[in-house]
């Protein structure tokens, strides 16, 4: 594709949508630094942004049907890196990175991405899907990242696969009563699940149903929550930024992972609702130019693609933001472009770059034969 077609096709909505995102993430990551965070944390995650930026925009160069040959190696590739972090020395008791020297890869992030575009491949053939038969493969396809990352253990995530699924299988055209069988056995392996959550998992989502009263000291379990919905608090309804600090005390500030899983808390202490109203209002526009995109795509399988990342972006804000405000079990689930992490953020750009690459080329492709029409 020229330059000049590229600059034109590209969906600049998108992304100042996520520059926005990011520029919000650092500054949230600032101000867990001046509530006595560690730090460095800001420099290192503009550090990531870097190469990012260079992921997202090379992901718009080639065609996406040419990703579409490769897509289930790309996702064998993910499997073999989940199990390649069991070999590697855990790091905070957890098996989630592939670390060699200063370098360190989070396999689950890359994950998330291989395993969309592994099931838009599968489902973009109508018989992959009309029968419920059919929804077998996709179902195992789905439970062998959940199993490994439930191992290592990182529920956040393996919490992400299974309603993205259901939203791609939906999209894809299969028949309700197939979609209730597939809840309907989902709901059947919840013991499993429950069997592979370590004992830290379970008592986070027992903590859940003990939330104790504002006058009395959380439990272990509880002690994140708590602190979380007492950060938010004290930034008010403006915000810290507007209003300035409500206590000198910085103890009372305190959050444990306030720059990645609890970052929410962090922006609307300092942002108050507005900032907090305009971080959901971004991943809205983003989610809903994600399926813009799918309803403007005629060829399959960039349709479901852009179905299935759009629905990745959704599932883990709505999963990231119950979390904070006690809806859901603390799970360690990070904010998609926002949270600090250098894997979490080039994967979630490459996952940019899918969705505008199909933004730029809304060709079609009839009864899957060979013609078609493409803009290069």
């Amino acid at each position: 594709m020229k330059p000049a077609i590229w600059v034109k096709r590209l969906p600049w909505l998108i992304v100042a949508v996520a520059v926005a995102l990011v520029a919000l993430g650092c500054l949230g990551i600032s101000r867990y630094e001046q509530l006595g965070g560690s730090g460095g944390l800001v420099r290192r995650q503009m550090f990531f942004c870097l190469p990012a930026m260079l992921v997202m925009f090379a992901a718009t160069l080639p065609n996406y049907r040419v990703l579409c040959r490769f897509s289930y190696f790309l996702f064998l590739l993910s499997l073999v890196l989940l199990v390649a972090v069991y070999f590697f020395p855990p790091i905070n008791y957890s098996h989630r990175w592939i670390r060699i020297g200063p370098i360190g890869l989070q396999p689950s992030e890359f994950a998330k991405v291989a395993y969309v575009l592994a099931l838009a491949r599968y489902l973009m053939y109508r018989e992959n899907y009309r029968r419920f038969r059919g929804l077998l493969p996709p179902l195992v396809l789905t439970l062998l990242p959940v199993l490994l990352i439930l191992r290592e253990p990182d529920l956040g995530t393996a919490l992400v696969f299974l309603p993205v699924f259901m939203v791609m299988l939906f999209a894809a055209g299969a028949k309700r009563i197939d979609l209730t069988a597939v809840v309907v056995a989902g709901l059947m392996t919840l013991p499993l699940l429950w069997t592979q959550m370590s004992l830290e998992q379970r008592s986070r989502v027992t903590a859940l149903f003990e939330q104790p009263a504002a006058d009395q000291r959380p439990s272990d379990d509880a002690y994140h929550l708590h602190q979380a919905k007492q950060v938010r608090a004290l930034g008010g309804v403006w915000g810290s930024y507007f209003t300035g600090q409500a206590t000198d005390d910085m103890a009372v500030y305190r959050l444990p992972a306030g720059h990645s899983d609890f970052i929410f808390c962090i922006l609307g202490e300092r942002f108050g609702l507005p900032g907090m109203g305009l971080l959901l209002a971004l991943y809205a526009v983003l989610v809903w130019r994600a399926w813009a995109v799918a309803a403007a795509t005629r060829e399959p399988f960039g349709r479901l693609l852009a179905v299935g990342i759009g629905a990745l972006f959704a599932v883990q804000v709505l999963i990231n933001v119950g979390m904070t405000v006690g809806l859901l079990p603390i799970t360690g689930l990070s904010l998609p472009l926002v949270s600090y992490g250098g894997s979490g953020l080039v994967a979630n750009s490459a996952a940019i770059g899918l969705l505008l690459n199909v933004g730029m080329r809304p060709g079609y492709e009839v009864a899957n034969e060979p013609f078609r029409y493409t803009v290069y």
